[in-house]
């Protein structure tokens, strides 16, 4: 149930809180790239991401990740202290991001899904998208078993998905409130099915989805995850680090705790064998208040992590929990747009 007036009232306290402590904001980056459709949001343009480096330079003050952590402990956090994430490990975050945060010297944080590092397999959303958003022909009815129910989707006229179809609903995303196509109403669905799955058991659904519909498997050059040495290329240098992002990116809180427990952990212990070093920082997969647990907290602080990063919008102040780091999400904003959105933040 909704309560009215809940949000401003967390507007009014963000302010009052704002106006006395020093303001900081967690930013989180998925992708650097320019891609022909972007279901999720999830990809900034290049250009756009110099933009907005250029405004963090100017306006504010980059901090890396673990620093910030130290800092905010100590209580001296600079104002308009601000800290650059990205969550997945999408190859784009070396070969289109890190140059450009090298030449405005500004520290960032990569945190990696360790199953897909050199996987021949694209992240399991991006998959959805390439059988069911790009065009094509599948079967008319779409049948398939998921956790044990079965599921049928008739898709009729949709079954074959033009070039034309596609430029037409391009610009469509998980955020419109109209579907355009039943494709688009699909691949909603299978995301809202998929995403609370074990990462093996979404696996055999994406294996068995290949099957009906007889897409090929090739990973598209344009979202490929990292490869080892790519990795290693990532973390080379003093302004990245890398972080855990579980393994196969699953949902913690749906989740036993002996598989939460092997998620968080094995994703520390395989960064480290790759990179030999130590890797101390941490982000929950999706975020959200829903999407793990005080239980998911606690695993996290055990495996050995200093923190770990979330996925609700808010400031970060010196009260703020180093295990529950609140981040904003970024979108494909232009400089102005970015420079517009930063300050409302900043002014609560």
């Amino acid at each position: 149930m909704k309560i009215r007036g809940v949000g401003r009232l967390r507007r009014a306290a963000r302010w009052v809180r704002n106006k006395f402590t020093p303001d900081a904001l967690i930013l989180l980056y998925h992708r650097v790239s320019e891609l022909p459709s972007d279901p999720q949001l999830l990809s900034v343009r290049p250009q756009y991401f110099a933009e907005h480096l250029e405004v963090l330079q100017k306006t504010c003050h980059p901090m890396p990740l673990q620093q910030f952590v130290r800092v905010t402990r100590n209580g001296n956090l600079p104002r308009r202290t601000v800290v650059v994430t990205f969550d997945d490990g999408y190859a784009d975050n070396l070969h289109n991001a890190k140059s450009l945060l090298e030449y405005h010297e500004i520290p960032a944080t990569v945190f990696v899904t360790t199953g897909y590092v050199g996987h021949k397999r694209e992240l399991w959303w991006d998959e959805l998208d390439r059988l069911l958003l790009q065009p094509g022909t599948v079967p008319e009815t779409l049948h398939l078993s998921v956790n044990g129910r079965k599921y049928k989707w008739a898709l009729g006229k949709a079954s074959h998905y033009s070039k034309e179809d596609f430029e037409r609903h391009r610009g469509w995303n998980v955020l419109t409130k109209n579907d355009p196509s039943p494709r688009q109403e699909l691949y909603r669905s299978l995301c809202r099915l998929l995403q609370p799955l074990p990462g093996e058991e979404r696996s055999k659904v994406l294996d068995e989805l290949i099957t009906r519909t007889g897409v090929d498997t090739m990973v598209r050059s344009t979202h490929r995850t990292l490869s080892l040495n790519e990795l290693v290329e990532m973390a080379n240098g003093r302004l990245v680090e890398v972080g855990a992002h579980t393994v196969t990116h699953s949902l913690l809180s749906a989740l036993p705790t002996a598989v939460q427990r092997s998620e968080i952990q094995s994703s520390k212990v395989r960064l480290e064998e790759i990179l030999s070093r130590p890797v101390t920082s941490f982000s929950y997969p999706y975020g959200s208040w829903s999407d793990y647990t005080r239980q998911t907290v606690a695993i996290t602080r055990d495996a050995g992590f200093d923190c770990a990063c979330s996925n609700y919008a808010d400031t970060v102040w010196q009260g703020t929990d180093p295990f529950q780091l609140p981040r904003v999400v970024v979108r494909d904003w232009d400089g102005e747009t970015f420079t517009q959105w930063l300050e409302g933040w900043f002014r609560g």
